[in-house]
């Protein structure tokens, strides 16, 4: 007789820097984990701890297709992340965003399984309003290289709210800010693995801009937690929710810590800032206290310190293939 207290639950995008983390906790509290992948971003390395788990399955799927399978949760992270994955294929990246949603909110109907949406800070643009709270309905170019991400998003939480509304579909949205930690691919592109990378490998820090934009980095750990205590709350709770760490650190304060941390003398070089990138970024999270008890208990130095301990073992010669073609 199975264990009504495990549930069965497909993580999309499950191979992924997030969604491998998710997984593992997952498999941790008793759960049959699915993880489904088309691996393009995605690697099988981030599921070495856990691909032999009784509990575990892979599957090689897209979700930009229909995908029929039985499960009690969706928890969907499929998509490229950072701008140099999702700009590759612009198409490709609206398509899973969109159709993607579309597809798995289907799934969760059918089911009447509770499905959460990994969304992004990216829905808030470049914003005019600091800190950005969840009702703050952005400021974004619907044109530009990095729409097909930021409007993808903005389109599968309109699909998710109308699924709820006309549907009644079990819907819970987090709004992730920047995150870090262990699995972040090195070639990324974003701006704490490009850092460490350069820091370590004694290369020029790269600066886009003149330094004085700014993020808000959480670590992955704390990321992880505050997902299921939203996926795990009643369904009067359904987002959309800031997830993130609201400590706010300017690009070059970043660089200046990190090649302190290394113990690197890398030089600091800087570039032109990319059209559209934002100025400032830091979340508010009163809801998130309010309603789900959390805030970030990982320190960016803590983090940092477990974030470059991985990069020093990928480089030492446990690198990964680049994910693109």
């Amino acid at each position: 007789m199975r264990d009504l207290s495990c549930k069965k639950i497909l993580v999309a995008g499950g191979a992924g820097f997030l969604g491998s983390h998710l997984c593992e906790r997952l498999l941790g509290e008793g759960h049959e984990v699915i993880c489904v992948d088309n691996f393009f971003t995605g690697s099988k390395e981030n599921l070495r701890a856990i691909e032999k788990h009784p509990r575990f399955e892979i599957l090689r799927h897209d979700i930009s297709c229909p995908l029929s399978i039985e499960v009690d949760e969706i928890y969907n992270f499929a998509c490229p992340a950072s701008p140099l994955h999702y700009q590759y294929d612009p198409i490709q990246t609206m398509k899973t965003s969109v159709l993607g949603a579309m597809h798995l909110l289907e799934l969760s109907k059918r089911l009447r399984s509770k499905i959460f949406q990994a969304s992004t800070s990216e829905v808030y643009g470049d914003p005019t309003v600091h800190p950005q709270p969840e009702e703050y309905w952005g400021n974004v170019n619907p044109i530009g290289f990095r729409s097909c991400y930021d409007e993808g998003k903005r389109c599968a939480e309109t699909l998710f709210f109308d699924y709820w509304r006309q549907s009644a579909v079990r819907i819970k949205l987090g709004r992730i800010f920047n995150t870090y930690g262990p699995r972040m691919h090195p070639n990324d592109g974003r701006v704490v693995s490009n850092f460490i990378v350069q820091a370590l490998s004694g290369q020029p820090l790269t600066i886009y801009g003149d330094g004085t934009q700014t993020r808000s980095f959480c670590y992955v750990d704390d990321l992880i937690d505050v997902i299921i205590k939203l996926m795990n709350t009643d369904d009067s709770i359904t987002g959309p929710i800031n997830i993130g760490n609201p400590t706010e650190y300017t690009i070059s304060e970043l660089a200046e810590q990190i090649r302190e941390m290394t113990g690197s003398r890398s030089p600091i070089i800087y570039k032109p800032l990319p059209s559209d990138d934002p100025k400032q970024r830091r979340p508010d999270i009163s809801k998130a206290k309010a309603l789900l008890g959390w805030q970030p208990k990982v320190g960016v130095e803590q983090g940092l310190r477990e974030t470059i301990a991985y990069f020093e073992g990928v480089l030492s010669g446990e690198g990964l293939e680049s994910p693109i073609p």
